[in-house]
């Protein structure tokens, strides 16, 4: 009499089943990575104006529909390439941000953490964003919700770093640096002197220090 084989039990195929789901999961994020840095790498090189769907699907090795299958729209992809490069420079500054001296100098130590955080490739890829959502609505409404979250988070570790100076004054002395970097780091593109930043930069610190580091 011929029997049937015994069904392998479930936990039997789950790791295998496991496996496969993690490697589809890695490959959707390899994926999005890509799309988010050709986004970056095309804003920086070609400006918003010339930045194409055509041409960012290119530069991450992926198709038209594979985009679709992750951005509702280039808006949506745009936000999130910003939101994509400042979460990873974070990432990047937070051992410095743990080590900032204590004292005087650890104001004018974090106004310096704030200047590379909100200058160079950052800075060039949301100066072309926010000129364009000037215009742009629907790039607008994208991209402001995503520039007010990582404020904040932003604002949360310096606070968190900077326990000795109330919240109000934490967020004054944030918003000033920020505001003061982004018009250096707009001058800078537009080949303004480096020398003259060098000093405005060390001024603001020698007069933050004085004002909030008591």
């Amino acid at each position: 009499m011929t029997t049937t084989p015994p069904t392998p039990p479930s936990s039997s195929r789950t790791p295998s089943s496991a496996r496969a789901h993690r490697t589809q999961a890695e490959r959707r994020a390899q994926t999005r990575a890509a799309l988010l840095d050709a986004t970056i790498e095309c804003l920086v090189e070609l400006g918003y104006p010339r930045t194409s769907m055509q041409e960012i699907c290119a530069r991450a090795g992926v198709s038209k529909g594979a985009f679709q299958h992750h951005f509702a729209s280039k808006s949506d992809l745009m936000a999130s390439a910003v939101e994509h490069l400042t979460t990873r420079l974070q990432r990047r500054r937070a051992p410095e941000a743990k080590e900032l001296p204590e004292g005087p100098d650890r104001i004018a130590a974090a106004i310096d953490l704030l200047w590379d955080s909100y200058s160079g490739t950052l800075a060039t890829a949301a100066m072309e964003l926010w000129i364009a959502a000037r215009t742009d609505p629907e790039l607008r409404s994208a991209i402001r919700p995503v520039d007010r979250a990582l404020g904040r988070s932003t604002l949360e570790l310096l606070t968190g770093l900077s326990g000795h100076l109330p919240e109000e004054r934490m967020q004054t002395l944030f918003w000033l640096t920020v505001n003061l970097t982004r018009g250096l780091a707009l001058d800078a593109e537009l080949g303004g002197d480096p020398r003259r930043r060098e000093q405005l930069l060390a001024e603001w610190k020698r007069i933050a220090t004085l004002h909030f580091g008591e």
